[in-house]
């Protein structure tokens, strides 16, 4: 299979185009590095330095003319797409179309689309489920979800297939200490840094934190499954945050002081994603429990 990955040079991308070598694919990634990081792309793949939102990257897609395209590329900064709403839509929603477009050019096969929890805003729900009503609560949530229902109309104009995802916080080695699910990398700079772990908010707002390779395996089962499917990848369990940091405290070891600050505008109090779903049509269930996934990135982060 020929498969392209865009912001294959990042967190959850890199991770992906390792798997995708691992299977024997062909992969190409067209990251432009503005978070990315060229040295954890593997060198089996080929890496395209140009932004999605170039035309030259259309290019690229119509000149390799893969059979899959994973679209990670994304600003995935909620308090960034607060500040600045004209570069969270101009990555998230029309760096989308352009490459649907070139994809529609390229005859690709099937787009596998990473969106995000941040789509469901508030909810009184245990768990969000796929068939409730979107109501995002910032600009990221909102662009995102604007890409997915591109994704759709660009289903029903042009009969294009495709899978989206909506993942719960991902976290995981190489993660930066930015963006939705950011509060584990930020804990493990801290802890480098021998600073206190910063919590804001009272700490009991929930998020459901499922590891990395468990989203990589989500990816993997979506190329042959779960077409025209949006689908939750989560672990379904509600962690707050003050257990989370609680957890990487035990791990690390040694005394580790938490720091509390304010609540910030667009964070969702509680946050967790039914995944009945993705076990139904993906035969896809979460392999790697919170401990262990936390106890494998502070190993990775530490012995750097």
């Amino acid at each position: 299979m020929k498969a392209l990955v865009t912001g294959g040079a990042g967190f959850i991308g890199s991770h992906l185009v390792n798997s995708l070598i691992q299977r024997g694919d062909e992969v190409h990634v067209i990251d432009n590095l503005s978070t990315g990081n060229k040295i954890q792309v593997n060198p089996a793949a080929t890496l395209h330095v140009e932004d999605i939102n170039s035309e030259a990257s259309c290019t690229i897609i119509e000149t390799v003319r893969p059979d899959v395209i994973f679209h990670m590329a994304a600003q995935v900064d909620v308090q960034l797409s607060l500040a600045d709403p004209a570069f969270d839509s101009s990555v998230n929603i029309v760096g989308t179309v352009r490459l649907l477009k070139a994809c529609q050019q390229a005859g690709v096969n099937k787009i596998i689309f990473s969106s995000t929890s941040a789509v469901y805003g508030e909810t009184n729900d245990e768990r969000n489920w796929e068939n409730n009503t979107p109501a995002p609560i910032s600009y990221y949530g909102l662009s995102k979800y604007s890409g997915e229902r591109y994704i759709r109309l660009f289903h029903q104009l042009y009969g294009m297939n495709y899978t989206i995802l909506r993942y719960s916080n991902v976290y995981g080695p190489l993660q930066s200490a930015k963006g939705e699910g950011g509060v584990v990398a930020i804990a493990m700079n801290k802890l480098a840094k021998g600073l206190p772990l910063l919590v804001h908010g009272d700490g009991e707002q929930t998020r459901d934190f499922i590891y990395v390779q468990d989203v990589v395996h989500a990816n993997i089962a979506a190329i042959d499954q779960g077409h025209l499917e949006t689908i939750n990848i989560s672990t379904g369990l509600r962690t707050s945050i003050n257990s989370l940091m609680h957890t990487v405290k035990t791990i690390h070891g040694g005394n580790v002081d938490i720091h509390y600050d304010a609540e910030r505008a667009g964070d969702i109090r509680d946050s967790c994603l039914d995944n009945a779903k993705a076990a139904q049509i993906l035969g896809w269930r979460p392999q790697v429990s919170l401990t262990e996934g936390l106890t494998y990135t502070c190993q990775h982060y530490f012995q750097r």
